[in-house]
């Protein structure tokens, strides 16, 4: 070890699902199910699948470092846990709620409706 480095040792734990994909890692979005060795979570991928109407292709298209089985594995998982995805979406559509109402008429926002004033 170099004199002055410091080296830390961070544990993850994560646990296992029923689909070979998919895992929950503690200390990461909230132990949420994320396609494995990853950061998305598979109500990100619903998202893009459901609402935003893309295809398994499109989504890989979107995110090139996944594959069609992990896109595959993320919405099998969601059809075998719609209640849980559907409540981990519902929860940060009223997080996205609740900031923008805080932080309504901040300098940003204020920037913002300026502009589109301007142009429309």
């Amino acid at each position: 070890m170099l004199w002055g480095t410091i080296v830390t040792t961070i544990q993850t734990v994560e646990t296992a699902t029923d689909h070979p994909y998919i895992t929950r890692r503690e200390g990461f979005a909230g132990a949420k199910p994320i396609i494995k060795g990853t950061r998305l979570k598979v109500s990100y991928i619903v998202t893009e699948y459901e609402l935003m109407g893309w295809s398994p292709d499109e989504i890989v298209t979107a995110h090139p470092h996944l594959t069609l089985a992990q896109v595959h594995d993320a919405l099998s998982y969601y059809y075998d846990h719609t209640e849980e995805i559907h409540r981990e979406i519902r929860e940060s559509e009223e997080f996205v709620k609740r900031m923008e109402e805080r932080f309504s008429g901040s300098v940003l926002e204020e920037k913002r409706r300026a502009a589109s004033n301007l142009h429309g």
